[in-house]
């Protein structure tokens, strides 16, 4: 399984970036996929998530502004966000989790400076 992470990019405070991530395989397969992201000197943490039945979740600095969707016509992963801040700058990774394993794409840096 692959995952390509793409939409990442620089932007100013209360900018709008859209992330996607597209699976090699139907998003039907995995029990749940997400993003996470790194900034420098932290450790990776969760965003947002989306399960098979859809249910959501969101980190608690991202709630309102942040959005999960998933296209299974095109099999792709979106984080869709609005009012991005200085501190949502990371390097943002999907993931999708099967039974057995778990996929990570390669990451896309979102930068938010004005």
């Amino acid at each position: 399984v692959q995952l390509q992470a793409l939409g990442g990019g620089s932007v100013q405070p209360g900018g709008s970036l859209r992330l996607s991530c597209a699976a090699s395989k139907s998003i039907f397969t995995f029990n749940r996929m997400g993003w996470y992201r790194q900034a420098p000197g932290k450790e990776r943490e969760l965003v947002a998530r989306i399960t098979g039945g859809g249910i959501t979740v969101y980190a608690d600095s991202v709630k309102g502004r942040f959005t999960i969707s998933r296209d299974s016509v095109k099999n792709t992963l979106y984080l869709q966000m609005n009012s991005l801040k200085p501190e949502d700058t990371a390097v943002y990774y999907c993931n999708a989790i099967t039974d057995v394993k778990t996929y990570w794409g390669q990451g896309t840096q979102v930068t938010v400076s004005s």
